[in-house]
């Protein structure tokens, strides 16, 4: 008996993690990237130019990055205290906050603070995607690409270098609309990621959503049916938000490589 519920037990956990994993691994790990290309690029700003520096995508990138945070507290029906969409304080690094509170009691309010904590990079994604449709006249072409269902690096590749080439193509590069869009662009991707705060926040949760999905695992698997095939085909769905945030790491990447090469020679004057 012990020996048959230490195998459903086993069996338990390694579904639950294939289930999580499928799903919001790969948001994880664009996330990670997009957080650690954020953070580079402010230290390119922070060494040269200074604080200052910050401010120059912040102003336009803060707003975006709180408006996300709020837009999603009122999805969860969190109590929104009191919102900052840009007051830059250099003492203390902070640019912009939204004071939120919520019931406890309620599940599903508090499965909303992961949600609410990655809503800068779902929100600013999303408007990263409009705003490439609406001033590059190649904006669908630029995008084609990334939303093709790849199953190999090397296919994933090749759809970035299309995408690079598609989006740094002679005809947009003599338009002052792309110049405007790569301007923004880097603002938003400036200050896409979740901060340190808000990641903290994301783990209560996050914390709900093994929980509830232990739960449906353990009803699901002890009646002798495995769910998992129906969790992981939500990928199909989500196909568009990976596209959207690859993106978002492109202009990401980018926008570090120009402040590297832009930014070093001050730094080093300094």
């Amino acid at each position: 008996m012990l020996e048959e519920i230490g195998f459903f037990i086993l069996i338990l956990f390694k579904t639950t993690g294939i289930q999580l994993l499928g799903v919001l691994g790969i948001f994880f790990l664009l996330g990670y990237i997009l957080s650690k290309l954020q953070e580079l690029t402010h230290r390119n700003y922070l060494r040269s130019v200074g604080w200052k520096g910050i401010l120059l995508t912040a102003w336009i990138g803060t707003p975006i990055h709180e408006l996300g945070h709020t837009f999603l507290c009122y999805v969860f029906g969190h109590r929104v205290i009191k919102v900052a969409l840009f007051e830059p304080n250099e003492e203390t690094g902070g640019l912009g906050y939204v004071n939120h509170s919520y019931r406890k009691d309620k599940v599903y309010q508090r499965i909303g603070n992961f949600f609410i904590g990655a809503a800068p990079m779902i929100f600013g994604s999303i408007i990263l995607f409009t705003l490439l449709y609406f001033l590059l006249p190649n904006g669908q072409e630029v995008f084609a690409p990334l939303n093709q269902q790849t199953s190999n690096i090397q296919a994933f590749l090749i759809s970035l270098k299309e995408t690079l080439f598609k989006l740094f193509s002679l005809e947009n590069l003599k338009t002052w609309e792309f110049w405007v869009f790569l301007y923004l662009a880097f603002c938003i991707s400036s200050h896409i990621a979740p901060s340190k705060k808000d990641r903290e926040g994301m783990w209560d949760g996050f914390g709900w959503l093994v929980f509830i999905l232990l739960i449906v695992n353990i009803v699901t698997l002890g009646v002798g049916y495995d769910i998992t095939y129906y969790i992981l085909s939500l990928n199909h769905y989500l196909g568009i938000l990976v596209a959207i945030f690859t993106f978002a790491i492109i202009i990401s990447t980018i926008h570090y490589l120009l402040s590297t090469l832009i930014l070093t020679p001050f730094r080093k004057i300094r």
